[in-house]
């Protein structure tokens, strides 16, 4: 089954500006559909594509790029002849996929794009970590982008939904709340999202079971054991914190604060023992990291502190599987109680993740705020999550509060914006109501975070 992306696009956009000269890198997760996206490029948009899998590739492939970079005629002979591809000049693609497993191909595209015969696409996961791009020179002519799993919009098109998609964001820019009968279309949706997620097996599984949240949920356990195999495989020094981190993003989440406290998770230990593991989890994609801003006055990453972090998973969707067991999932009623909107603070968990999900995915690097009151011996002020518009004359940030129930305070969201008026563009509540203005904050409900 064939999803729609919108990184598709951005494809097109590379073949028509780079003209040849640059190579593309693809970044993401294991199991988000890189490998699918680009070859369904390579068939529509070339005359013919040689997809080379360096998960699969032969020892005689292998050798080609030691052996035959130097006569290039020698090396795409070889390359058209094993794959059985006529190659053509300027209308034909070589993928290099999992490029990271053999770093050798990562370093030839300097001279195969010097060449300028074919153009070349490479995707991998893991791309910056050590051990990959230790012994070789990383080519400058890559031009880098990031994939993520299937964002709200593009679930929707998986489920046939996507025409509501534009009448959501029109509602958004005139600041009116949908039609009641849609603002609860639009919020079953949401909520099927935040169940089944957007790694592209489990919603095939899912709509290939009538909507089956089980099978949908087998798929994804598999995709997290897949992801523990890969942490096995890393290096001993960090390979017990790393993993010790992933099982329990969960339990983080469930927490009032969710950020990480490192003694907790190995006692005794402290943040910067922790540097090489969230570098991981964030390169793996795996993870998304939220990092706390001391002074947002400035700029976000300006002032980000290395001590402060909140870890969410990549895919709700793998989040939810990931807390609850199979039994749990069904005994305690996680579905009907999401799909009826009656979250507890386990499930209201998965609600703050797929929102910096959503967020990430439109973007945004993640940031959040804190406040200690000396007098309070207590947080006064906790912000879930800041971003701003990047700009660096006119530099705004946009506080975003998260509440998954219907009644909540907005105490702290009030002392922030006084705090920081000066700089601030605009307040956002995320809620599970439909739009409403108070006070120039304006309240959303959490599927127009794609507006943001």
């Amino acid at each position: 089954m064939f999803f729609e992306r919108k990184i598709y696009q951005k494809f097109i956009a590379w073949k028509n500006e780079a003209q040849g000269h640059k190579a593309l890198l693809v970044e993401g997760a294991r199991r988000i559909g890189k490998s699918t996206i680009v070859e369904e490029f390579g068939k529509r948009e070339y005359k013919s594509y040689i997809l080379i899998d360096f998960a699969r590739a032969t020892d005689e492939v292998r050798g080609y790029f030691y052996q035959h970079l130097n006569d290039l005629d020698t090396f795409f002979m070889l390359l058209s002849v094993n794959y059985g591809v006529q190659l053509y000049d300027r209308e034909s693609l070589i993928i290099f996929d999992e490029v990271q497993l053999f770093p050798k191909a990562r370093e030839s595209i300097k001279y195969l794009v010097a060449d300028g015969r074919y153009d070349y696409i490479e995707t991998g996961s893991l791309i910056s970590i050590k051990e990959n791009v230790k012994e070789i020179v990383v080519p400058s002519e890559e031009r880098k982008i990031k994939m993520y799993p299937l964002d709200f919009e593009e679930f929707c098109g998986a489920l046939g939904e996507g025409l509501i998609i534009p009448y959501i964001k029109t509602c958004f820019e005139k600041r009116q709340p949908l039609e009641r009968g849609l603002h609860d279309k639009a919020m079953l949706l949401f909520k099927q999202y935040m169940l089944v997620g957007g790694m592209p097996k489990a919603v095939a599984v899912f709509l290939e079971g009538r909507k089956d949240f089980g099978k949908a949920d087998l798929e994804k356990r598999d995709i997290l054991n897949l992801y523990r195999d890969d942490i096995m495989k890393i290096k001993a020094q960090y390979r017990a914190k790393v993993l010790a981190i992933f099982d329990q993003i969960p339990g983080l989440l469930s927490q009032h604060e969710k950020r990480v406290v490192f003694n907790r998770v190995i006692e005794g230990s402290g943040a910067e023992q922790y540097e090489e593991t969230f570098f991981w989890l964030s390169d793996s994609m795996i993870a998304n990291e939220c990092r706390k801003c001391d002074d947002p006055n400035v700029g976000l990453s300006l002032n980000e502190s290395d001590t402060y972090i909140k870890c969410y998973l990549g895919d709700t969707g793998l989040l939810a599987s990931h807390a609850f067991d199979e039994n749990e999932l069904l005994e305690n009623e996680v579905y009907k109680q999401i799909l009826s909107g009656k979250l507890s603070l386990n499930e209201g968990m998965l609600y703050e993740n797929v929102i910096a999900q959503m967020l990430v995915a439109n973007g945004h690097r993640l940031f959040f705020y804190t406040h200690y009151s000396e007098e309070k011996h207590r947080n006064d002020i906790e912000i879930d999550f800041i971003i701003s518009n990047n700009s660096k004359t006119r530099y705004k940030m946009y506080p975003i509060e998260v509440k998954s129930g219907k009644s909540y305070s907005l105490n702290s969201l009030l002392k922030f914006r006084e705090k920081y008026k000066q700089r601030i563009g605009g307040v956002y509540v995320i809620h599970p109501k439909n739009l409403i203005q108070k006070d120039d904050i304006l309240c959303i409900p959490p599927y127009m975070t794609i507006c943001l």
